[in-house]
């Protein structure tokens, strides 16, 4: 089972290092095959230690250059990171970034050798119309993608489960993620408003391989009971 947490815009360098020091205690008590993903904000890399590999939310197509704001592969190499996460929807969303430019990153950095956490997710009005235009939108993010490559790792985030509160049900995950595992052969995760209390119901779904945690995630003790389960 893989868990990843995605701090998103949250925790510092001295929190993060808080963070790692209390998940580091817990995870001596984790099953070998589980592994572990912290995404930190880039302004908290470091030199980290533990059972975890710690993966950057977003980076440039580009080792290093003329992109003011932007940070490439000669920084992360600085800290050893090789894990990426491209088409976050709150990446394409917010940030409005298309599906030509989510390939394009994509591109890069499996020529670069990194692995790549890849999100896909539909919206409330798409899933309000039914299932066949779920999957029709999810279709098309994965459209000039190499679902291949054997460094993917892909996760389900319906759009209007993220920071909501509202998470997909047991039905709506297994649909999905059986529609999405006939086509993709890699670790497939769900994401949407995992916590605590519902992380037991999704994990025992067949195909569901992980989870990508959000806000859940945010506190050392509350992931690491989450790994370590009841």
């Amino acid at each position: 089972m893989i868990y990843a947490a995605n701090f998103k815009t949250n925790h510092t360098r001295a929190s993060t290092h808080a963070y790692v020091e209390k998940l580091n205690s817990a995870l001596s008590a984790k099953k070998p095959e589980d592994k572990v993903y912290i995404f930190p904000p880039t302004t908290a890399f470091d030199h980290y230690e533990g059972d975890f590999t710690i993966g950057v939310q977003n980076a440039h197509e580009a080792y290093n250059g003329a992109f003011t704001g932007e940070i490439g592969v000669e920084q992360l190499d600085e800290f050893g990171i090789r894990t990426i996460m491209i088409g976050h929807s709150e990446r394409r969303g917010i940030l409005r970034k298309s599906q030509d430019q989510v390939i394009e990153k994509f591109s890069y950095f499996e020529k670069e050798g990194f692995e790549i956490l890849y999100c896909i997710g539909e919206p409330l009005s798409i899933r309000d119309i039914g299932e066949d235009a779920v999957y029709r939108y999810l279709k098309a993010q994965l459209n000039g993608i190499d679902i291949s490559y054997e460094k993917l790792i892909v996760a389900y985030e319906p759009i209007w489960a993220i920071g909501t509160g509202r998470s997909a049900t047991v039905k709506e995950i297994t649909t999905v993620h059986k529609e999405l595992k006939a086509m993709i052969n890699r670790p497939l995760l769900y994401g949407g408003s995992v916590n605590l209390k519902n992380i037991d119901e999704i994990r025992s779904i067949e195909e569901v391989d992980g989870v990508l945690i959000g806000s859940a995630s945010l506190d050392a003790e509350n992931f690491s009971k989450m790994i370590l389960g009841s």
